[in-house]
């Protein structure tokens, strides 16, 4: 068939014009696929294959004259059969009509013969192959760049899902399959400036680290993708291969500044750091915390878990088998020591007295006579004890309130103020539910206790329940 006739074929039997763009019905399947003459007498009746990047705003579709660039292949093939979702919840000219238009859709052999034309020809010479990595990337990492995606305003315009639901502004492209959908390379040259592909169109330039560049790129490919390949450092070779005597070395030449030669906290940094002091190593059982939580803490600094700032990240400047070797020396030489003493009360009640006097700020009115809204049925005290013995992130309630909720966990024994004794009625009874929700959403500043703001509100109520049924 001549491209003439093709054209007057879906002109005449498929085209209905609307505000939002092209409403296109399936094309029939034709003998043999002339790829290009797809692309120019159907695609290009709204996106654009050259000429120089120009506002979004005067363009009917998204610019494909990088395609071959920019998508996965399998992806592609499946958008152009209309096995994907559309990509703009409102539309790529949200500001002509707020609705989604349709996308023509393709046979099979269409639209490999169009994702093939696309890889061979529509290629952009400034995506260099390689340029940039997130091999290796760790659930840390993806973590983090998650919080980067709110911290830096992407939030405003994309969507992605969380818990299920997607949030964000229905703006510019959904990315809650961006894992499966973009190329790497195209994805890291397009965040290094979009300006450079859709000028003056409300895409911007944030003033981003490499590192933190890798963090957030390495959320967005995992997004959509079952089962992506992190890398788990602890369970590497190197972590078969140890040598505490480097660890221990390592230890003197970065840590006693602060933790002291005998990891007691008293070194000579303890002077003038009281809000919250140095970690006693001496008196943690760092060889009973979970290896994610010590890895990451070490390498991304106090910090990313919600404790003291003062902890730096390790990881830039201890590499290779240094940091590992310090890691191990850690857990193999600081195992516990003494137990938390009991505190006295400032009324100078007995050494008996379990009560522990606090500074801890008062949540706010809205929050502080708030009553907790989940049940005490068995199974939400239940969920809230398994939260708090392992489930809870950054790391469960136990290693710092111990198994008991008494204060005695692997970590308590060398953080000032103690650990909060949950079994203390006395105490407890003095403290509203919704003091509690406050803190553990928010962390107590000047203690141990970090911000659990990864819990939703109902975990946190259902670990309160729990935390009810140890006062004694």
């Amino acid at each position: 068939m001549s491209g003439w006739n093709l054209f007057k074929m879906i002109m005449i039997g498929a085209m209905v014009w609307s505000l939002g763009g092209l409403i296109i019905a399936p094309i029939q399947a034709q003998a043999g696929v002339d790829a290009k003459e797809l692309i120019d007498n159907t695609c290009s009746t709204c996106h654009r294959f050259s000429g120089e990047p120009v506002s979004r705003l005067k363009l009917k579709a998204p610019d494909l004259k990088w395609g071959g660039n920019k998508y996965q292949h399998n992806w592609l093939v499946g958008f152009l059969e209309g096995k994907e979702e559309l990509l703009y919840p409102n539309g790529y000219r949200w500001d002509i009509q707020r609705k989604q238009a349709d996308h023509v859709k393709l046979n099979a052999e269409q639209a490999k013969a169009v994702a093939q034309y696309f890889e061979k020809n529509l290629l952009d010479s400034r995506i260099e192959k390689n340029a940039f990595s997130i091999d290796k990337l760790t659930e840390r990492e993806v973590e983090l760049g998650a919080g980067l995606f709110k911290e830096y305003s992407c939030l405003g315009c994309h969507q992605v899902k969380e818990d299920g639901k997607k949030i964000g502004g229905p703006i510019s492209a959904n990315l809650y399959n961006s894992g499966k959908r973009y190329n790497f390379d195209w994805l890291f040259r397009f965040a290094l400036n979009p300006q450079d592909f859709t000028p003056h169109s409300g895409e911007y330039l944030a003033d981003i680290s490499p590192l933190k560049l890798r963090h957030l790129l390495g959320y967005l490919m995992t997004l959509g993708v079952d089962n992506y390949p992190l890398h788990v450092p602890w369970e590497t070779p190197a972590f078969k291969q140890t040598n505490t005597d480097n660890g221990k070395l390592l230890y003197k030449q970065y840590c006693v500044q602060c933790h002291g030669a005998e990891g007691a906290g008293d070194g000579v940094g303890a002077l003038g750091l009281t809000n919250p002091p140095p970690a006693n190593h001496a008196k943690m059982a760092l060889s009973e915390l979970p290896m994610d939580y010590l890895y990451n803490v070490v390498y991304y600094g106090g910090k990313s878990v919600g404790k003291s700032p003062n902890m730096p990240d390790w990881g830039l400047t201890i590499h290779g088998q240094d940091f590992v070797d310090l890691i191990a020396f850690l857990r193999t030489n600081f195992k516990g020591g003494n137990e938390p003493e009991v505190v006295a009360s400032s009324a100078g009640a007995s050494s008996g007295d379990c009560t522990q006097p606090r500074k801890t700020k008062k949540a706010p009115a809205s929050f502080l006579n708030k009553k907790n809204p989940v049940s005490d049925s068995a199974s939400n005290i239940s969920a809230g004890k398994k939260l708090f013995m392992k489930d809870a992130k950054p790391v469960s309630c136990l290693q710092c309130h111990g198994k008991k909720g008494d204060g005695r966990g692997p970590l308590g024994g060398g953080l000032k103020p103690k650990p909060r004794d949950f079994t203390c009625a006395p105490m407890m009874s003095k403290i509203s539910d919704g003091q509690m929700f406050w803190i553990i959403k928010k962390g107590s500043k000047g203690t141990g206790m970090m911000p659990f703001n990864s819990l939703k509100d109902k975990q946190i109520w259902q670990v309160i329940r729990y935390l009810r049924t140890l006062e004694k």
